[in-house]
């Protein structure tokens, strides 16, 4: 499990696989409704308190064991938030799509309202991983929460000034309005600086790999690599015209189908027809 080859094929596939379990529960809760997400949410409580107990628990230990337990602790805490934001339950105050033709600043404080709630929260995760890490010498599991916090900040960024791609296709209904945040365009001024940033972001870990001492050293540096190594491909996947669903989309069942449209009631004896509810998905 030293191998360099060995710890990137581990990351990757604990990243494809952690990303389409989430994504599978969360579509299984779209067709079961009522209060699906809401349970989800509270039978995942194990996994925060597991990636909580594990960051702990790793905090001096120096071997290859405690930089893997350390990476999957921290994937761990960020896996929950993730399922507790695309559930519904941690999401923000505003719960409407943006009006199409909003200004810049309005559009800004309607999207920072429409993920406040999951914004505090991983501040508050990485707050307390930090003050968690304070003296200790196993620091891979704090570096891999960085690492996903400012790489998710980034893309939120890029998908907020406008990117030429934009996937909706996973969007939960909870979520449905979010899409209307998003703006289609074909650059904006931050993407080339998050892909520089990522990038040396990449060549750092990599130093650190090859100068390393140990073979944790080596292994937690690696992980770290290969992590802002997908965040970067996940950005370009925002530009780059290629299936990146098609990765998940074989797993997850179809879609909860919309309803069918009742038919018109005749009209009443006041001669008023009572309005239908109609309900739209938006992609």
């Amino acid at each position: 499990m030293t191998n360099p080859w060995v710890v990137s094929i581990t990351a990757l596939f604990v990243w494809w696989f952690s990303t389409g379990a989430i994504l599978w529960r969360v579509r299984h809760a779209d067709r079961q409704g009522g209060s699906a997400h809401h349970l989800s949410v509270f039978l995942g409580l194990p996994l925060l308190f597991l990636g909580y107990y594990g960051l702990n628990a790793t905090l001096d230990d120096q071997t290859v064991t405690g930089a893997y337990v350390a990476f999957l602790s921290a994937l761990a805490v960020w896996g929950w938030i993730e399922l507790a934001f695309l559930s519904g339950v941690i999401t923000g105050p505003n719960t409407r799509p943006c009006p199409p033709f909003a200004p810049l600043w309005e559009r800004f404080l309607r999207a920072t309202g429409t993920i406040l709630w999951h914004e505090i929260a991983l501040i508050t995760a990485l707050l307390s991983i930090v003050w968690l890490s304070q003296g200790a010498t196993n620091i891979f599991g704090l570096w891999t929460f960085v690492v996903l916090f400012f790489a998710r900040i980034s893309a939120k960024l890029n998908l907020f000034f406008g990117v030429p791609r934009i996937n909706t296709e996973f969007l939960p209904i909870p979520l449905a309005h979010l899409a209307s945040h998003f703006r289609h365009a074909s650059m904006n001024w931050i993407f080339p600086i998050s892909i520089t940033a990522l990038s040396f972001a990449i060549s750092c870990w990599l130093e650190r790999a090859i100068a390393a001492q140990t073979d944790a050293s080596l292994v937690g540096h690696m992980l770290l690599a290969a992590l802002t190594a997908l965040a970067l491909l996940e950005h370009w996947f925002m530009v780059v015209p290629l299936p990146d669903q098609k990765l998940w989309r074989w797993m997850l069942p179809d879609p909860t189908p919309p309803p069918a449209p009742r038919k018109a009631r005749a009209p009443s004896a006041m001669g008023t027809t009572p309005p239908e509810a109609l309900s739209t998905a938006r992609n």
